[in-house]
This record gives structure tokens, C-alpha cells and sequence, in this order.
């Protein structure tokens, strides 16, 4: 695991997104659990966020 800010929130980004589909492999599970607490809130609070919009603008396009 890098050190580098960047790349870590990438990492969790990555975990994060993948968590949404519930679709882990057992090697990558296991590397999360060293994953920063504040950047896996962090990234989930952004996908939310991101998933909240697309389904607004859908529901936009789809009505209007």
C-alpha cells in the first residue's frame, strides 16, 4: 500500500464503488480492511451523493 494521499483515496474510491454492487473478492476484501476509516466515509458520502444526482436527472429527463 502506497503512502501517497491521492492514491489511498483512489484505493477507497475503488472499494467503495465496487461495495455498491456487492461484488468483492475475498484478496480484495481482506486489503480493505487496511483502508483509511475517514477516506472510506469520505468516498461513500461522494458516491451517494453522485447516486442521488444521476437518479434525480433521470427521473428529470424521464417527466419532462
Amino acid at each position: 500500500m502506497t503512502s501517497d494521499g491521492k492514491s489511498s483515496f483512489a484505493r477507497t474510491m475503488k472499494a467503495v464503488l465496487w461495495s455498491f454492487f456487492g461484488v468483492r473478492r475475498r484478496s480484495d476484501h481482506e486489503a480493505d480492511m487496511k483502508l483509511n476509516p475517514l477516506h472510506v466515509i469520505a468516498a461513500a458520502l461522494i458516491a451517494v451523493a453522485v447516486f442521488i444526482a444521476v437518479l434525480i436527472a433521470v427521473v428529470h429527463a424521464v417527466t419532462s
